[in-house]
Formats: C-alpha cells, sequence, structure tokens
C-alpha cells in the first residue's frame, strides 16, 4: 500500500481527492494538511511515500514547501497536482525538488499511476506540459541554474532517446518495453545521463537538457 498526504487550502478539494482515492485499492490517505506548515508537520510525523501538493496556498506556498523539504533531507516523493498549468512554476517546482507535476483535470486511473511512478523511485510530468515547456524555453532560455556544474559530457543518441521520454513521464518499464530493451539495460542508460549531465536524479537530469537544447525537437 502506498501511503499518500495530500496538501490543499481547499476541504473540498482535499477532501474530493481524498475520496477518489479510497477507490484505489494501491493507496491510503495517510495526512491532510491546508497549507505549507501543516503539510511540513503531517510528513514528519505520518511519514508518507508521496506529498500531492498544491501550489497555490495561504501562507508558505507549495515552491517554499519544497524548498523546506529539500532543506530537511525528506525522501518523501512530492507529485504537485494543481490547476495552473504555469512554465514557470513548473520549472521553480521542478527545481525546488518536486518529482511530478499534474493539473487536477487528471482521471483517477492517470493519479494513481503517477502516485504509483513516484513511490517507485520515477518521476512525471505531463507530457502537454513537457511540450509545452520544450517550445517555451526554445523561444526563450530561461536560467538554467547548472552554472556551478561542469561542461556535460556529449550523449549519444540513445542516451538522447531515453532521456526525451523519461521528460514525456515514461517509466523505467515503458522505456524499456518502447525501445525494445531490456530493463536493467535503460536502468545502466539512465545512470550514465545523469553521470554525464553531472546530476543526481532524473529530475534534474530533464531540466539540464531542457535548458541545454539536448531535447528540443530538430528544425526542420
Amino acid at each position: 500500500m502506498i501511503r499518500v498526504c495530500i496538501a490543499d487550502d481547499q476541504t473540498i478539494v482535499r477532501q474530493g481527492i481524498e475520496s477518489l482515492l479510497a477507490l484505489s485499492d494501491e493507496v491510503e490517505v495517510v495526512g491532510r494538511a491546508s497549507d505549507g506548515d501543516e503539510a511540513l508537520t503531517v510528513v514528519e510525523t505520518a511519514g508518507p511515500d508521496v506529498l500531492l501538493l498544491d501550489l497555490r496556498m495561504p501562507g508558505r506556498d507549495g515552491i517554499a514547501t519544497l524548498e523546506a523539504l529539500r532543506e530537511a533531507g525528506s525522501s518523501v516523493a512530492v507529485l504537485v497536482l494543481t490547476t495552473f498549468d504555469d512554465d514557470e512554476l513548473v520549472l521553480r517546482a521542478l527545481r525546488a525538488g518536486a518529482r511530478g507535476y499534474l493539473l487536477k483535470d487528471v482521471t483517477l486511473e492517470e493519479l494513481v499511476e503517477a502516485i504509483r511512478v513516484l513511490a517507485a523511485g520515477g518521476t512525471l510530468v505531463q507530457p502537454a506540459l513537457t511540450d509545452r515547456l520544450l517550445r517555451h524555453i526554445d523561444a526563450e532560455p530561461l536560467p538554467d541554474g547548472f552554472s556551478h556544474l561542469p561542461t556535460p559530457q556529449s550523449l549519444t543518441s540513445r542516451e538522447t532517446e531515453i532521456l526525451r521520454l523519461l521528460a514525456s513521464g515514461f517509466t523505467n518499464r515503458e522505456v524499456a518495453e518502447a525501445l525494445f530493451l531490456a530493463e536493467g539495460t535503460v536502468k545502466n542508460h539512465i545512470s550514465t545521463v545523469l553521470a554525464k549531465l553531472g546530476v543526481k536524479d532524473r529530475t534534474r537530469a530533464v531540466l539540464r537538457a531542457l535548458h541545454l537544447g539536448l531535447l528540443t525537437p530538430p528544425r526542420p
């Protein structure tokens, strides 16, 4: 059973999400919070595997909560669940440590799958958001936040292909199935990609690749 906490300032939204998740036999809601400070307390006391986090909350908002969790060294996987599809917010949330980002119009099946992916150590961003981010960054590059890192090593075509799939929210198994590879081979490729880009997790690998233009579709 995957243990989940829900942080959202709207009571009806929290209750609605919890009611939906109660229909799944894979997820157990172990905590609820109406703002960032409550979320931090609930994460510490309830020990969830995944935190569903809204970004726009009174007091300590979602971004500040993510930053506090990172500073505290929390191992909880954070899935941002919000009505706002602002590209800059997506980037800020991912930079602050979010492992997934979904809009609240997703289905129960999509939400449970995202929770499953994050609980297993993966990352997930809705493909539609990823596509817009690619176009946005291609048109107007944003500060990458990785200036302290050494120049990355070149990726092979296979590594870039795998990185593109990760950016679209594919799990290791789905990447393996899409490319007709063994899952162990995919994991080895991902480890190499992280090492070449000088980052520690797949979310930062995707972010750095976006800003380096490695995932920008080739021009015709």
